[in-house]
């Protein structure tokens, strides 16, 4: 019974934070698992005060896992977006930095089978149907979370996580380009609609009249640009095959400047009604092939490598993301591939409230 609490494990996957769950271990009825994780979050409520979640959208986040039957995958992946001051909890997102502690969970949980030094675990992201492929460090067949590899936006250094994602585009919105276009003009301002993992408006920040390298703290104190960028969210969802997004977490709002510190291009996400501390990992994916795209404000920016393979560094607020893609004859992107880190925070088993337990089994 929930009453005696829910078996979870809490991990950093990337630069968010998050509950861990088997399917098996939440209730099945969607409604009664909602409310739940609700509870466990402690939404709706801006502090999170009675519940675990960290008062941010970064630090609200589930992971469920399964052993998957699908042929060639080891588990599926399915993710859930709590909200922190509205009783939602939406899987219209995939999150790329859950997924890198996916893999760790996965073979903690005993759902995959570790081999000696690494162990690669294939991964189905339900909440779009797509793979990917996440190389797990386990010498003597054990997971080990530490190692020499740094995230920006993460203190310290952990054991690596390769993540390479497969047939991303077009995994919320039908195809990558959702409008058949590289460049629309919504509210006056041209954008990319674009999604090759995560669904994305990519504008220049300068066309809303800011530099595109003002902190996290400058851009949610904008009352104005935040208003800005919702009406032009707001206009776009139909386009982007998405409906309505009043009450979704999608599409992510991208606004991109001339890189300054050597990289390929400078992004501040708004994710999307708070600026991102940093950047999400498909999100990333999506802005640097926004780059590759002839025409689009992102590609009016960037400085982007020769090469079929190339390597985007992606700066953000308190860092950069390097995005390696793969670009076939026509240049069109065949494969993403991304270094996540992950580490165990807790392991053991979480609590709701008591008006929302129930006998789930």
């Amino acid at each position: 019974m929930m009453a005696d609490g829910v078996p979870c494990m809490w991990m950093r996957g990337g630069t968010s934070k998050g509950g861990y769950f088997l399917k098996a271990d939440l209730p099945q009825d969607k409604a009664a698992r909602d409310a739940f994780l609700l509870a466990v979050m402690g939404s709706p409520d801006p502090r999170q005060i009675d519940g675990m979640g960290g008062a941010d959208p970064l630090t609200s986040k589930v992971a469920v896992v399964s052993r998957s039957t699908r042929p060639g995958i080891d588990v599926d992946y399915l993710f859930l977006q709590v909200f922190v001051d509205q009783a939602i909890v939406t899987d219209a997102q995939n999150c790329g930095n859950i997924l890198a502690g996916v893999g760790p969970f996965a073979i903690e949980r005993g759902l995959v089978s570790a081999q000696d030094d690494e162990t690669r675990v294939v991964i189905f992201m339900e909440n779009t149907g797509q793979v990917a492929v996440a190389t797990v460090q386990t010498p003597g067949a054990v997971v080990t979370y530490d190692g020499n590899a740094a995230i920006d936006g993460v203190p310290g250094t952990h054991a690596p996580i390769p993540i390479e994602f497969r047939d991303t585009a077009g995994s919320s919105c039908g195809a990558l380009l959702p409008s058949d276009r590289p460049v629309e003009v919504v509210n006056g301002v041209p954008v990319t609609l674009i999604d090759n993992g995560m669904p994305c408006v990519v504008m220049k920040a300068a066309d809303l009249g800011i530099t595109g390298y003002e902190d996290r703290e400058t851009l949610d104190a904008d009352s104005a640009l935040k208003a800005r960028i919702e009406a032009i969210r707001l206009a776009v969802g139909e386009r982007m095959n998405l409906g309505d997004v009043r009450e979704k977490s999608v599409p992510k709002m991208m606004l991109v400047a001339p890189p300054k510190d050597g990289g390929a291009v400078c992004v501040r996400s708004f994710i999307p009604h708070r600026a991102h501390a940093t950047i999400g990992v498909l999100g990333a994916v999506s802005v640097a092939t926004a780059c590759l795209v002839p025409g689009s404000p992102a590609a009016d920016v960037a400085v982007v490598p020769k090469g079929s393979r190339k390597t985007i560094s992606v700066e953000h607020p308190t860092g950069e993301m390097s995005c390696v893609l793969e670009t076939n004859d026509i240049g069109d992107v065949v494969s993403a591939a991304l270094l996540r880190t992950a580490r165990k925070l807790m392991d053991g088993r979480v609590f709701g409230r008591p008006d929302h337990q129930s006998d789930h089994r």
